[in-house]
């Protein structure tokens, strides 16, 4: 009969942890929590030191008494619960709950769960560590307190049944306040110009403008773009530098929870729930058969703020490295990472429990998800082991008319670690430098030489507004602002999508009006509470706690006096007014009327409406079959393009540059004209759809133009010779004060006129439909 008792939190842990252990030790699964604070109370007394009051997780009765019954049988009771905040806190939970002796509990941790690992940790057992337990009580009793103290009043004002919280408040800050800046972007125009040039070999390359001899230059308008290839055209170019270098590129550091879901999502699509869900799998255990051992953990912790690893792991990394790849491919000493200022360091970084269990070998034993993952976090840290690899690179200046053109690019003369695994850099929208040709082939150039080229060909771009978050990037602003801890992102993630705060828009993330509502409210009468630099503040408490340095009440205590205050001033400011959440709109282009039609609430579900009912009653699918998608819409969004076809669609008017046909393309931002031509003709022209209404400043037709993010704003034909643009939706009315054009408001039941002398504006009554909603 077994005389121990190893208590854990997962069932599937408890599975691999038993395989280990003799008959001795009887193993059991917690499931998660046992008390938690009563859902239907605050369950806090706040007057009373702040005393929690814990009950037993109902539907949970029969498990605690079935622990319970074997914890009076064993002479020892091993709680081996995860080894973070919420592991010691379940564990202290558990010792509550079963009225264990203190000198009958012992707290094991270990990092991987191999069998040398749980032995090591039931010889070295240790008592609970109220440290970390209480760092985890102040986290959930301060949640507690904002959440029942902050839910009542969106409840009275915005919608019932909505909730704040501590973090996700700031997450839906950080997404609402992109939105606006991607909402208050004006696109400036700037313009490129690249040829293709002939080496006394006859080999071709291109080469892109980067300015004059003395500096970079930007072209902002067609017509510097126009006299600078005016003046190359029919010129020499004359090599003015070749420079050639060798440099050496580092791996990047092992995974941290956050590394690890913005690499999960960059390279495998995984959003941030579905990668940390297969990284438990993965640390809990996987049956690999008698081959490969049986039941075991594959990677250590998944939840860490460290890039270190053990002594024992690295000599593993690089013995494996060199039976493998090749002694010149390990470093003479091993790599040691640096964890960032105020990291927790209590846990190594993710990596693998035996680097010898290749992702190839043990393949069949995994689920797709589990076999992508596990070879990602392999690669990572193998790579993150092994020598740099040595780069060649090589850039040549031409010169002509007194203008400098350029083309770079490098080789890969080691490949080292890039063997193995490379991290994903990250893009950036506005980097209008063109990037390094891997592998380029050019011929041998020496200063002085002279190559023929092609006429220049000029293309128009303009900049682009802020990338919305998506799963990566959120992260990373989150960790960058020290807002969160490992174990936490994934969830405000899931929390602020299931609230409605914020939606999926393909990859990225979208606020809600709802969402932008209450960000609204909260920045009005809680700013504290949203405010990064307290929430980080607060983190970093938290980590005190955990580390003995500061106090749980003392904390608590703080914390009320500022917040207790806000809140009897915001209940004062609020009062019973209710706050009207706008209709959600959308990036459909009312083909009536031209206005950005909005969500509405039917019998079968949403649909896209016009704002101007009952004047205009147009509806579309807000997902339409793609067989009922117009083949030749004047102007779509992305996701509205007609698939391709195999015979192009021609424009009805020429190319400007050289004559030939223009043609329907689509790209990654929407549909727009190319030459023809392609690639001897790189002209193109962007697609947009004609209103109907005169440009306020010129009396030239307004168009509609869709920028990044399928963000939709209007814009005079003549740009930029005229200079309008505007998010606001040009309307057919005219202003009674001065006789020009009204625009609606963007997001607003409001008229208003564009000649700054005037001003005037006006509500519009409310539609049927809206009314309705109501």
């Amino acid at each position: 009969m077994a005389t121990n008792l190893v208590i854990l939190e997962s069932p599937s842990k408890a599975l691999t942890v038993k395989g280990y252990l003799g008959t001795n030790y009887k193993v059991i699964a917690s499931i998660g929590h046992v008390r938690d604070l009563p859902k239907s109370t605050l369950g806090v007394d706040i007057e009373n030191d702040f005393e929690a009051h814990y009950i037993n997780i109902r539907g949970k009765g029969d498990l605690i008494k079935e622990i319970r019954k074997s914890a009076k049988a064993a002479n020892k009771i091993f709680l081996a619960t995860d080894p973070d905040r919420e592991g010691e806190a379940i564990a202290w939970h558990l010792a509550a709950a079963l009225d264990i002796p203190v000198e009958k509990t012992q707290r094991i941790c270990f990092n991987e769960v191999t069998k040398s690992a749980v032995k090591a940790a039931i010889k070295n057992p240790r008592q609970i560590d109220m440290n970390l337990v209480n760092s985890q009580q102040t986290r959930r009793i301060l949640d507690r307190i904002l959440g029942y103290k902050l839910s009542p009043l969106l409840w009275k004002n915005v919608k019932s049944g909505l909730s704040a919280g501590r973090v996700q408040s700031v997450a839906t800050k950080i997404i609402v306040e992109r939105e606006e800046e991607i909402q208050k972007f004006v696109p400036e125009e700037y313009w490129t110009i690249e040829t293709q040039l002939t080496g006394p070999d006859g080999k071709t390359f291109r080469v892109h403008f980067v300015g004059t001899e003395e500096g970079k230059m930007a072209l902002s308008c067609e017509a510097e773009a126009k006299a600078v290839a005016a003046a190359v055209n029919g010129q020499p170019y004359t090599v003015a530098s070749v420079r050639r270098a060798s440099k050496q590129k580092n791996p990047a550091a092992p995974f941290t929870t956050s590394t690890l879901q913005q690499e999960a999502f960059r390279k495998l699509g995984f959003q941030s729930q579905r990668t940390m869900k297969v990284a438990q799998e993965l640390y809990e255990g996987i049956n690999l058969g008698s081959e490969f051992g049986g039941t075991q953990g594959l990677i250590t912790y998944m939840r860490t703020d460290s890039v270190r690893v053990s002594a024992d792991a690295q000599n593993a990394a690089r013995d494996f490295i060199v039976s493998k790849y090749g002694a010149q491919y390990c470093p003479e000493t091993a790599r040691v990472y640096k964890s960032r200022a105020g990291a927790q360091d209590a846990h190594e970084a993710i990596r693998p429990s035996r680097v010898e269990l290749e992702p190839a070998l043990i393949r069949r034993n995994l689920t797709p998800d589990q076999f992508k993952l596990y070879k990602l976090i392999w690669e990572c840290f193998i790579a993150s082991q092994m020598e740099s690899a040595t780069l060649n690179t090589i850039s040549v200046d031409f010169n002509a008319a007194g203008y400098l053109f350029r083309t770079s690019g490098y080789s890969v003369a080691f490949q080292g670690y890039m063997a193995v695994y490379e991290a994903t850099e990250e893009a950036n929208a506005n980097d209008h430098e063109p990037k390094a040709i891997k592998d380029i082939r050019l011929p041998e150039l020496e200063k002085g030489d002279k190559l023929t080229a092609e006429d220049a060909d000029l293309t128009q771009h303009f900049t682009e507004p802020p990338v919305r978050y998506n799963d990566a990037s959120l992260i990373k602003m989150l960790k960058d602002l020290d807002i969160g801890r490992p174990s936490t992102y994934a969830t405000i993630i899931s929390t602020i999508i299931t609230r409605n705060y914020v939606k999926r828009e393909g990859k990225a993330f979208v606020p809600t009006p709802l969402g932008k509502v209450t960000n609204q409210l909260m920045e009005q009468n809680f700013p504290t509470i949203v405010d990064y630099g307290f929430t980080a503040e607060m983190e970093r408490d938290l980590d005190k706690i955990e580390e003995g340095d500061a106090e749980m009440l003392a904390v608590l205590k703080k914390f009320w006096a500022d917040f207790s205050q806000q809140l009897e001033e915001a209940e004062k400011n609020i009062g019973e007014k209710s706050i009207e959440i706008p209709p959600e709109e959308t990036d459909i282009i009312c083909d009536k009327c031209g206005s950005r039609m909005i969500v509405r609430n039917g019998r079968f579900g949403k649909f896209a409406a016009c704002p101007n009912y009952p004047n205009c009653r147009n509806t579309k699918p807000l997902t339409p079959p793609e067989a009922e998608k117009p083949e030749e819409a004047e102007q779509t969004s992305p996701e509205e393009e007609p698939k391709a076809k195999k015979t192009p669609v021609i424009a009805d008017f020429k190319c400007e540059k050289c004559g030939g046909d223009m043609v329907l393309r689509t790209g990654k931002f929407g549909s727009f004209y190319a030459c023809a031509n392609y690639p001897q003709c790189r002209f193109t022209k962007a697609r947009v759809r004609d209103l109907g209404a005169k440009c306020p400043k010129c009396e030239a037709k307004i168009v509609t133009k869709y920028g990044r993010n399928r963000t939709v704003f209007y814009s005079c034909e003549r740009y930029p010779e005229c200079d309008f643009s505007s998010w606001d939706v040009p309307t057919n009315e005219t202003c009674p004060q001065c006789g020009k054009m009204l625009f609606r408001k963007k997001g607003k039941n409001l008229l208003v006129c564009h000649d700054e002398a005037c001003k005037y504006s006006r509500e519009v009554p409310k539609t049927a439909a809206e009314q309705t909603e109501e």
